[in-house]
C-alpha cells in the first residue's frame, strides 16, 4: 500500500514527480533528529562473562552478530555475584524508568538541532514495543518535560521494529494538516526491560542482538518563519504486510518464566529480504524515479543477516548500508528507533545535496517492511 503527501509547488515536488502523484496540501520536512543511549555499554564478550555463558552455540550466537558494543540496563547482582532474574514488575518499571529518562534525553537534543523549543512542540508520538503502560510516554513526556498541554497526542505500542515509520506515517500526515506547527516523534525502546535469561537457544538469540536507546524526529510543513527547516521531505510512504510470517517475530507470554519473551524465526532475514523489492517499486512507482536515482538508503539494523539480505534483495552495496552497519556494531538492534540512528549519522557525514533523494526503510513484526521515498 502507498501513501503519498505532497504539494503543489514544482520547485518542492521535483522534476520527476508528476503532478498526478500530489495531494494538494504543505509537505512535511524533517526538521532534526536527536538520539540518546544508557550511561553504560559492554561488549559481546563482556556480556558473555556477566552471565557467564558456558554453552558454545550461544556463545557463537553472540560473536557472530556483527556487534561490537552495545548499551544496556542490567539486573542487579543477586546474593551470589550474578545477575539476578527479574519480575516482570521489575521489568515494566525498568521500561518506564529509562523510557522517560532516554526518551526526554532524545526529545530535547532533537528540538536542540531543529531550533525549537519544549513551547513550540504541539504533537508528541511515542512508539515502544518493549513494556505496556498506560498512560503512556506521550502523557508521562509531556508531564516530565513540561510540554504544552495542548499538546496532540499518539501511542504506538507493540508494532516492533517497524513502528518508527507507522509513526512517521502519523506524525508527517498530521504536520500537512497542521501547516507551520511542530510534530515530534520519539522512539523509546528500553530493550533489556524485555530480556528472559533461560539458558535456551530462543532467547539467547534476543538477548545477543538489541540494544537499548530512543531516538526523536522533529516534523514541520510548510514554510517556516525563522527558515529552520533545512531537512529533507517526505513525499510518500508504501508499506508491505507477509500474512503468511505473522508469527515469525512475536512477544509471547512465558509461564514458566512468568514474563513476556521475545520470539525471532531464524528465516525472517531471508522473508523480508524477499519482500524488499516489491515494496520498494510500490514506493518508486508513477514518480518516474529508478533504483539507481536514490542516492541515500536509511535501513533498519535488524542484524547482520537481515541487512546483507537487504543487500542482496535491492541490489545494494556495503557503502550503501554503512550507517546501517555501524549502528548494528556501535549499539546493536535498537528497535523501532534504529533506523533515526542511522540517519543521523548520514546527517553528520554532510554528503547529501540539495535535489537528492533517499530510502527510509524498516522491517518487523506483522512481518512488515515500511518504507519513506524523502528528497533533500
Amino acid at each position: 500500500m502507498t501513501s503519498v503527501l505532497q504539494v503543489d509547488d514544482p520547485a518542492v515536488r521535483g522534476d520527476r514527480l508528476p503532478p498526478e502523484s500530489v495531494l494538494a496540501g504543505a509537505l512535511p520536512r524533517i526538521a532534526g533528529v536527536g538520539t540518546a543511549v544508557p550511561t553504560f555499554s559492554y561488549t559481546q564478550e563482556e556480556l558473555l562473562g556477566i552471565f557467564r555463558i558456558a554453552d558454545p552455540k550461544i556463545r557463537s550466537v553472540f560473536r557472530s552478530s556483527a556487534i561490537d558494543r552495545r548499551y544496556l540496563t542490567l539486573p542487579p547482582n543477586g546474593p551470589d555475584g550474578n545477575p539476578r532474574m527479574e519480575s516482570q514488575g521489575e521489568l515494566i518499571a525498568k521500561h518506564k524508568r529509562q523510557g522517560i529518562d532516554l526518551g526526554g534525553r532524545a526529545l530535547q537534543e532533537c528540538l536542540k538541532n531543529a531550533d525549537q523549543t519544549l513551547a513550540d512542540v504541539r504533537y508528541l508520538c511515542c512508539v515502544s514495543s518493549t513494556g505496556l503502560l498506560t498512560p503512556g510516554f506521550s502523557a508521562l513526556l509531556i508531564r516530565e518535560l513540561g510540554l504544552p498541554v495542548g499538546t496532540s497526542r499518539l501511542d504506538v505500542v507493540g508494532m516492533g521494529c517497524n513502528a518508527g515509520l507507522n509513526a512517521l506515517t502519523a506524525v508527517a500526515s498530521w504536520a500537512s494538516a497542521h501547516p507551520g506547527q511542530l510534530a515530534l516523534m520519539v522512539c523509546v525502546e528500553a530493550c533489556s526491560a524485555a530480556y528472559v535469561f533461560d539458558g535456551t537457544m530462543r532467547t539467547s538469540v534476543v538477548n545477543s542482538l538489541f540494544g537499548d536507546g530512543a531516538a526523536a524526529a522533529a516534523i514541520i510543513a510548510g514554510p517556516d518563519p525563522r527558515e529552520a527547516v533545512q531537512g529533507p521531505t517526505v513525499l510518500r510512504f508504501a508499506s508491505c504486510i507477509i500474512p503468511d510470517a505473522v508469527d515469525a517475530m512475536r512477544y509471547d507470554w512465558d509461564d514458566e518464566a512468568g514474563k513476556f519473551s521475545f520470539f525471532l524465526d531464524r528465516d525472517i532475514p531471508y522473508v523480508v529480504g524477499a519482500h524488499a523489492e516489491t515494496v520498494l517499486a510500490d514506493l518508486l512507482a508513477d514518480t518516474g524515479l529508478r533504483r539507481s536515482d536514490i542516492a541515500h538508503w536509511v535501513i533498519h539494523s535488524g542484524g547482520k543477516k537481515v541487512i546483507d539480505s537487504m543487500m542482496v534483495n535491492l541490489g545494494i552495496t556495503r557503502h550503501d548500508v554503512r550507517h546501517t552497519s555501524g549502528v548494528l556494531r556501535d549499539y546493536g538492534n535498537l528497535s523501532s528507533g534504529s533506523f533515526l540512528f542511522s540517519y543521523a549519522r548520514l546527517l553528520e557525514e554532510g554528503v547529501a545535496r540539495p535535489g537528492e533523494y533517499g530510502v527510509l526503510m524498516t522491517m518487523g513484526p506483522g512481518s512488515t517492511i515500511e518504507t519513506a521515498l524523502i528528497r533533500w
